[in-house]
């Protein structure tokens, strides 16, 4: 522990499990003050019993109303809000729009996009009045190597995460100076629990369920590596802090240095 984030006040939306709940742990262990949003009754219920600290509001991050009590939570608890962190998404398993049926594509884009970037919208919203009474807000969204390089993820993912990589930009042009507004793009990760759209079949479907996932992680990178949600969670941790007090509209990519690679085609 070193402390970086000390007298931080934190909330971390959808944080049951990868990345999110590694960036809880990491926040906690840099002496952070962390709240979260979580959906899933049994992650939150996980969650409460290993770090009962931890304010655990259950609730759907798309939601409004949701998003308004996770805040409320935090604030009401630690007396102010810092940091905003986003983790949530959804994923759809490599489809390109020749494997997406015509009859699915808009309920499959509503619930892509109503996950992956209106619930951005939403938690942002809802902290930034308190962000902005701060004095030294920060927002961090969740990005991808899918917003930079094709063959990450397919066509409804890789333009959901594009959007991400848009709401960065321009909200740290909004919010400055009062807030800074940064990304961070991971690689494949392993034990996500990163899950499909129910439209097209794949809802109880977890990427991190992947037969050989390490390996084949490993060997698509020039530094070999198979990187979890701990590893991603330091490049949080760096944002969040003072350290990075001249970054805003930016991201940092734990990736194993997939963006000096060629993509390759998955199947």
């Amino acid at each position: 522990m070193t402390g970086w984030l000390a007298g931080r006040r934190a909330l971390v939306v959808g944080a049951g499990s990868g990345i999110g709940r590694a960036v809880v742990d990491a926040f906690l262990a840099e002496g952070a003050r962390v709240a979260v949003l979580e959906r899933d009754t049994e992650k939150s219920a996980a969650l409460t019993a290993a770090r009962p600290e931890v304010p655990v509001t259950v609730g759907d991050a798309t939601s409004r109303q949701d998003n308004d009590r996770a805040v409320a939570a935090a604030v009401e608890t630690f007396g102010g809000l810092d940091v905003l962190v986003n983790c949530v998404g959804v994923f759809d398993f490599y489809r390109s729009i020749t494997e997406v049926d015509a009859d699915v594509l808009d309920t499959a884009f509503d619930e892509m996009f109503r996950t992956n970037v209106l619930s951005h919208l939403h938690s942002v919203k809802a902290a930034l009045n308190h962000l902005q009474e701060s004095g030294r807000g920060v927002v961090l969204l969740t990005e991808s190597t899918s917003s930079y390089s094709p063959g990450r993820g397919g066509i409804l993912y890789m333009s959901s995460k594009f959007a991400v990589r848009g709401l960065v930009t321009a909200l740290a042009h909004d919010l400055a100076p009062e807030v800074r507004v940064n990304g961070v793009a991971p690689g494949g990760t392993v034990g996500t629990d990163l899950r499909g759209l129910p439209s097209l079949g794949t809802a109880d479907r977890s990427l991190g369920d992947t037969s050989g996932r390490a390996q084949e992680l490993a060997a698509r990178v020039p530094l070999q590596v198979a990187l979890s949600g701990e590893d991603h969670a330091w490049s949080y941790v760096f944002l969040a802090s003072e350290r990075a007090r001249g970054i805003t509209g930016g991201v940092v990519h734990p990736d194993g240095g997939i963006g000096v690679s060629a993509p390759r085609k998955r199947s």
